[in-house]
């Protein structure tokens, strides 16, 4: 009996695809997003000839910082006070549910305040501290194509070491999706569920830490390169640290939730979970901050009103729908969840079909591209190249909605199709 293999992502090509064509994105948003910054011919030369001066993409202080922040993590990781926490229910594993340690609220802050406070001058005459003050954090804005290109080797080289790994591991430890036998589709989606080393999960850890917080470290990196050129701080440049700031830190202090996500519980960990974790999501979502290091879009203060409501909608809607599913799921009968509708399955489980749930059945989708579409907006309307998160995120929303959809009507059968009769909308009520 063989196992019949259904490839996601276009199959093997397609993942041969996407595992040479997303690093030349990232590498193309970085060229093509300098002075100009424009989708012109002369952005296809920049990007070309940079690519050429392979010299040029990593430097021995890129390295250096990239090993310094990579090993700060793992440190505060290790020795910061954690919450232990139990994980879904693995049915590869007779329904065993693995432990965690929760602590990525606690190292945002920590990080904040070695950031903030990490610079220390020693007084020469008695080697006493004389002041603390902050990193020189502008040098990350200078370091930005050697960082990206050390990242993307720590990428290869941990998707290499989760795949070999994983060939010497029984099966009830591999995902369902990453057994195929192919190796380039099986390196890139990931055959091994929960890889760990001792009670250190890997998955987990790349989720939420090295690239989620780097990202808001570039972030201030960019702000910090802002004030050295022009002598201020632009009204965006900060909405757009605040914006994106809140949105790494509701994924540290929502830490637990992340726990019953398609990323921890389903898909294995592969190039393409390291890869979005540890490059595409510090190097592509910092796109606004970089692209206002030099430029003032000059908004007024309506625009940038309009602007912050739309973020404050979004999150609105993103954490009231992400915050009630959480609930339910660990206690469909407490108080904040009782008086919801449900639709029960043959399955036992119950879907909610009320509240922020029966508006659509991605009503979280929603909430967190409208936060994004505030991001880009910050940037003015001369550009389109600072909305390539709202266009890449969009077509990312879907397929993810699109992908969920077919595997819950495989799960449910037709209570999933009883289930789209009582929410009918994906993403926006009444619309889609």
């Amino acid at each position: 009996f063989e196992r019949m293999v259904e490839y996601e992502f276009g199959g093997p090509v397609g993942a041969l695809g996407i595992i040479f064509g997303l690093p030349l994105v990232v590498y193309f948003l970085f060229f093509g997003c300098q002075e100009n910054c424009a989708l012109t011919p002369e952005c296809a030369t920049s990007v070309l000839n940079g690519l050429k001066d392979v010299g040029g993409l990593l430097s021995a202080r890129s390295v250096e910082l990239t090993v310094y922040w990579i090993s700060l993590c793992v440190l505060l990781e290790r020795v910061l006070p954690y919450e232990a926490a139990l994980g879904a229910p693995l049915k590869q594993k007779n329904g065993l549910r693995l432990k965690y340690r929760l602590s990525a609220h606690l190292q945002f802050w920590v990080t904040a305040a070695i950031l903030a406070f990490g610079a220390v001058e020693l007084a020469p005459e008695s080697l006493s501290v004389r002041r603390f003050g902050p990193l020189p954090l502008a040098e990350l804005y200078d370091e930005y194509l050697g960082l990206l290109t050390a990242s993307l080797l720590v990428s290869f080289g941990l998707s290499l070491y989760l795949y070999v790994s994983a060939l010497l591991k029984p099966s009830e430890e591999l995902a369902e999706g990453g057994q195929t036998n192919n190796v380039v589709y099986d390196f890139f989606i990931g055959r091994e569920l929960n890889p760990r080393i001792g009670d250190f999960d890997l998955k987990e850890f790349c989720e939420l830490r090295p690239g989620l917080i780097g990202w808001a470290v570039l972030n201030l990196g960019c702000a910090f390169k802002q004030y050295e050129r022009l002598g201020y701080v632009t009204a965006p440049m900060v909405l757009v640290n605040v914006f994106q700031g809140l949105y790494v830190w509701d994924a540290q202090y929502y830490e637990r939730a992340i726990l019953t996500t398609m990323d921890i519980t389903t898909d294995g960990f592969g190039f393409m979970l390291a890869f979005g974790d540890l490059t595409w999501v510090p190097f592509t979502y910092s796109l606004q901050a970089r692209y206002l290091v030099d430029r003032d879009p000059q908004l007024s203060p309506y625009a940038l009103a309009a602007i912050v409501l739309l973020k404050v909608v979004g999150y609105a809607i993103f954490r009231g729908a992400n915050s009630e599913k959480d609930a339910f799921r660990r206690d469909p009968g407490s108080a904040e969840v009782a008086h919801l509708k449900t639709l029960p399955t043959k399955r036992g489980r119950k879907l909610l079909i009320s509240g922020w749930w029966g508006m659509a059945r991605k009503i979280n989708y929603t909430g967190d591209w409208l936060m994004g579409l505030s991001w880009c907006l910050l940037c003015g309307t001369e550009n389109i190249i600072p909305y390539f998160y709202a266009i890449y995120f969009g077509v990312l929303l879907v397929h993810r909605a699109n992908r969920d959809d077919h595997m819950c009507g495989i799960k449910y059968g037709d209570d999933w199709k009883k289930y789209k009769e009582h929410v009918p909308y994906m993403f926006f009520p009444g619309v889609f």
